[in-house]
């Protein structure tokens, strides 16, 4: 007999059976749980320090203070004031650089914002698959038994099938536990990633006026 990739595939399915599958939607639902943790914190720093640096650094930039300015945003773990310390590293340049410098930071924030989230979206979008997967797997085997126990199967034999069948389908049901949890967070992550961006822009902006204010090639600009 010639070789038959579908034999195989049968060979190395009841081998290896379904099992596996479980164990990799469970590794797969610590990973969403870690992301959607770290997210958490990570919003919930970056709101606390918004709250924090804010005013004081309205303060210094109103009374032409870069130096505390800079020192207000160095190791800020806000988004608005990381923005803003891109500002404040080419005051004195001009309205252009100062807008190139916000727009430079407003995009790697959004790419910090959104770290991890396509982890979350990937799952939310594949884990049902990897259930299917392992369903199909666990009735690929259950019908081998069955072909296995003739035409008149045992109670016992018929038992086992049926639970085959059964186990089977807990990997559908497990796919889709992890997957929703997932697809929730990533869409509640997604719209926080857009309030904060558009809280930050907002901040950004305000300084960028106030900063404006005491630049000398402005003021030469509009003269």
């Amino acid at each position: 007999m010639g070789f038959s990739i579908t034999n195989k595939f049968l060979d190395f399915v009841l081998l290896t059976g379904a099992e596996w599958v479980m164990w990799l939607l469970i590794a797969l639902s610590v990973l969403s749980v870690y992301v959607m943790i770290e997210r958490a914190m990570y919003f919930r720093t970056a709101s606390s320090a918004e709250t924090h640096v804010r005013r004081k650094l309205f303060n210094a930039l109103s009374d032409g203070d870069l130096e505390l300015a800079g020192g207000l945003v160095k190791d800020t773990a806000a988004p608005s004031a990381r923005i803003i310390r891109e500002m404040v590293a080419v005051a004195g340049r001009g309205k252009a650089a100062l807008q190139a410098a916000m727009n430079s930071g407003r995009a790697e924030e959004k790419v910090r914002l959104e770290r991890n989230l396509s982890v979350l979206g990937t799952l939310g979008a594949n884990a049902p698959f990897i259930g299917l997967f392992g369903t199909v797997i666990g009735i690929i085997v259950a019908f081998d038994k069955l072909g296995a126990a003739g035409a008149k199967p045992t109670p016992e034999q018929s038992a086992a099938v049926m639970d085959g069948i059964a186990e089977a389908l807990v990997a559908t049901a497990v796919g889709l536990i992890v997957a929703i949890p997932a697809v929730v967070a990533y869409n509640v992550y997604q719209r926080r990633v857009k309030r904060t961006l558009a809280h930050a822009e907002t901040i950004a902006t305000s300084a960028l006026s106030i900063m404006l204010e005491g630049e000398p090639a402005a003021r030469g600009e509009d003269a």
